[in-house]
Formats: C-alpha cells, structure tokens, sequence
C-alpha cells in the first residue's frame, strides 16, 4: 500500500517555473514506476510523464518534452516535477501516481495539486 501527497502546485506567470512534489509512504516506492498526470476544467486526465522504479528511464508527453522534468529520491520517499516555461495551457490539476507493475497499471493516486498559469 502506497499514500501520495502532493505539494508545490500554485499561481505561476506565463514562462515561469514551478516544481512539484509527491511524498509517498510505504516501503514498496522504491519498486514501483511513478508518473504524474493532469487535468484541465473540462476535460480528461491526460498522461504528463513517468519514471521507472530506478529513475534511469523516463518518458514524457509530447506536450511537455523539453520544458518538465520527472525525478525522483528513493532515499526520501519522493518524486518530483520540475515545470519551465510554463504555458497557460499547463493550468490543470497535477496528480502523482504509483505503478507497481505494467500489468497492474496506476493503482495509486494522490489528491491533487492546483497548477495556474496566468497568461
């Protein structure tokens, strides 16, 4: 059993910065590939970015590449989300997710953090 709770999530100006935080608790979250994901008013949660259990493989939306950064401590039980220039169109809520394998798929979720870009 894996909780998740973000941190980080705010009010930020078009082509600013900001960096999120999900702190997990649980022996297991070293093992297990963490992703974030988002969702904008009205629309679907959408994949934002993944990285494996060791942190030496990562992915990313092509909505993102270049601008986030996925990492994550193993030692402190987290994984981040470095956003840079930042878009109106980043402005959704930001969910960290725990995977504990390809086959079980994101069974662990946080509650969310507020991302708000002002154009």
């Amino acid at each position: 059993q894996v909780q998740l709770v973000e941190s980080g999530g705010g009010l930020v100006q078009a082509g600013g910065s900001l960096r999120l935080s999900c702190a997990a608790s649980g022996r297991a979250f070293s093992s297990y590939a963490m992703g974030w994901f988002r969702q904008a008013p009205g629309k679907e949660r959408e994949f934002v970015a993944r990285i494996s259990w060791s942190g030496s493989s990562t992915y990313y939306a092509d909505s993102v590449k270049g601008r986030f950064t996925i990492s994550r401590d193993n030692v402190m039980n987290r994984v981040y989300l470095q956003m840079n220039s930042l878009k109106s169109e980043d402005t959704a809520v930001y969910y960290c997710a725990a995977r504990p394998s390809t086959i079980e798929g994101w069974t662990y979720w946080g509650q969310g953090t507020q991302v708000t870009v002002s154009s």
